[in-house]
C-alpha cells in the first residue's frame, strides 16, 4: 500500500487506489484467469477432435462493450475529482519556494525573507541527532528541514537551476517536476504534527538518490517563533531556530 496519508488529497489518493482501482483489478483479473482455465480445459484438442466455429454472438458483444464502459466510469468520477481538488489551489497561508540543484535543495519563503539550502546528512550527522534522542533516518534525514504550520495550506512553488528534478512526498500526495527555466506548483494541507519525507523522483544524475526532503509539520505558534528566531538572524539563528524545533517535537 501507499504511505499513511496526512493530507486531504493524499486521503483522496488512497480511497481511489484501495476502495476502487483495487477492487476492480482483483475481479477482472481473477475473471480472465478463470476464463482462461476453463477454456484451456474445456476447447483443448484432445476434448474437441473436430473443432467448433463461432463467427458471431450478439450478446457477448454488447457485453464486452458496456461492461468496461461502465468499469471505466465507476473509475472516472472519482478520478476526475481528485485531479480536480490536486489543481484546485486554496489561498496559501504559507508559500515556499523549492529549487532543485545537483544534488540538494534550496529553499525559500518569500514573504519571510527566509532561505536555505537543504543536504542530506551523513552517517555523522544522523549519529549526532541520534545522541540527541532526534529521529534520523539514513537517505532521508537532512541538516535543514522545511517548517510549516500544521492544518495550514501550503504551495511549493518548484524550479531547478540545472536539470530536471521532482519536488515529491508521498504521504501528503504531493508531487511536482522541478524544471530548468519554468515554475510549476503544488501544495498541501497536513492535518497532523510529525516529520514527513520524500525525495527527488525525477533521475537527475549520479546523486539523485541523495537528495532526500524532510518537513517538519509544528503547532503555528512554533513555526511563528522559528520565522522570528530566523529574520532576527545574528550569531547561531540556524541553530537557534532548530533547537527550538528540536524542542518542539
Amino acid at each position: 500500500g501507499f504511505q499513511v496519508p496526512v493530507t486531504p488529497i493524499a486521503h483522496e489518493i488512497s480511497f481511489l487506489h484501495n476502495a476502487i482501482l483495487m477492487p476492480i483489478i482483483t475481479v477482472i483479473s481473477l475473471f480472465v484467469l478463470l476464463l482462461l482455465i476453463y477454456v484451456m480445459a474445456k476447447f483443448n484438442a484432445r476434448a474437441n477432435k473436430t473443432p467448433s466455429h463461432v463467427h458471431h454472438n450478439t450478446t457477448i458483444e454488447i457485453l464486452w462493450t458496456v461492461l468496461p464502459i461502465i468499469v471505466l466510469l465507476v473509475i472516472a468520477i472519482p478520478s476526475f475529482r481528485l485531479l480536480f481538488n490536486q489543481y484546485d489551489y486554496p489561498k496559501p497561508d504559507v508559500t515556499i519556494k523549492a529549487t532543485g540543484n545537483q544534488w540538494y535543495w534550496s529553499y525559500e519563503y518569500a514573504d519571510q525573507g527566509i532561505n536555505f539550502d537543504s543536504f542530506m546528512l551523513d552517517d555523522a550527522g544522523r549519529a549526532d541527532l541520534k545522541k540527541q534522542g532526534l529521529d534520523a533516518p539514513r537517505l532521508l534525514a537532512v541538516d535543514n528541514e522545511i517548517v510549516v504550520p500544521v492544518n495550514k495550506v501550503v504551495h511549493v512553488l518548484a524550479t531547478a537551476k540545472d536539470v530536471i528534478h521532482s519536488w515529491a512526498v508521498p504521504s501528503f500526495g504531493s508531487k511536482t517536476d522541478a524544471v530548468p527555466g519554468r515554475v510549476t506548483a503544488t501544495w498541501f494541507r497536513v492535518e497532523q504534527k510529525g516529520v514527513f519525507y520524500g525525495q527527488c523522483s525525477e533521475l537527475c544524475g549520479k546523486d539523485h538518490a541523495f537528495m532526500p526532503i524532510a518537513v517538519r509539520v509544528v503547532e503555528k505558534a512554533v513555526y511563528e517563533q522559528w520565522v522570528a528566531v530566523l529574520k532576527a538572524g545574528g550569531e547561531g539563528a540556524d541553530e537557534k531556530a532548530k533547537e527550538l524545533i528540536r524542542k518542539a517535537a
